[in-house]
């Protein structure tokens, strides 16, 4: 049996709903980050042994993994054209992936939970529709904690570093800017400079040295501009779980873009 090949842990840009596979006016809007999440595979070390995908779309009271053998896909967006009901990604579940992070939340004292019905929802088949197509890679799910509580997510990463070692590629799936009323051309003022600024503090956070890092991170709330990028942290706290993950690795940003008016980026630690 070959020997896993350690991995990093990413925070990636998820787009929005079925972004990647819709007509949008002007028509390239969402290809750089498509192009980017194509480019993923060839970003790591070598192929996962599996994937482990922390989404701003689930809550729970307690951090919850998929532990189906097959999980479903949930087409939680609305409004789109139906072929966007359509889109599959059938990659399977990892039951003993599963067991092994409650084993390893447990005995970091974390209160975790499996749901065995659960499927995969947008903030995970979207965008690694593009990356593994071919969806393959043995897929676990892992929600947030309903409270949202930075600290805590950054504890549950810590938790589960040691799936790197394993070939357990960690991922978390929101987007470092989230504010809804701005992103569909609400009435919101500075959207531009507001996310230029957040931005700018997110990325030197990521890229502090730890316990630093760890110290911002949970502090993000008192960051320039960070309620007017998110009004509720729910796309940003996937990242706490991947710089939990991280250890004493460094942080670096690894995609950065416009979109329209709003400066986002992506975050690569290992």
């Amino acid at each position: 049996m070959n020997t896993p090949i350690r991995q990093p842990a990413l925070f990636l840009p998820h787009g929005g709903g079925p972004c990647f596979f819709m007509d949008w006016d002007p028509p390239d809007f969402w290809d750089h980050l498509g192009g980017w999440l194509e480019s993923l595979p060839g970003l790591l070390p070598a192929e996962p042994r599996a994937l482990l995908v922390v989404s701003a779309h689930w809550e729970a009271a307690v951090p919850t993994v998929t532990a189906g053998t097959q999980p479903p896909l949930l087409y939680d967006y609305g409004g789109f054209p139906p072929h966007a009901y359509q889109l599959q990604w059938p990659a399977p579940g990892d039951p003993a992936l599963a067991g092994r992070i409650q084993g390893l939340l447990s005995r970091a004292g974390i209160a975790s939970a499996a749901d065995p019905q659960r499927g995969y929802d947008h903030g995970v088949f979207v965008p690694l529709l593009l990356a593994w197509p071919q969806a393959r890679i043995p897929t676990v799910q892992l929600s947030l904690r309903h409270d949202l509580d930075a600290a805590a997510h950054l504890a549950i990463g810590r938790a589960l570093a040691p799936l790197r070692d394993e070939g357990v590629l960690i991922l978390g799936s929101g987007f470092s800017y989230h504010n809804l009323r701005a992103m569909i051309g609400g009435a919101v003022p500075d959207v531009a400079g507001s996310s230029q600024r957040f931005d700018g503090w997110l990325t030197a956070a990521v890229q502090a040295a730890p316990p630093e890092r760890d110290r911002l991170l949970a502090g993000w709330a008192q960051a320039p501009d960070a309620r007017a990028c998110h009004p509720r942290p729910e796309h940003l706290i996937p990242l706490m779980v991947v710089a939990g993950a991280a250890g004493e690795d460094a942080g670096a940003r690894c995609y950065h873009h416009l979109l329209g008016e709003v400066t986002h980026s992506g975050y690569r630690f290992g």
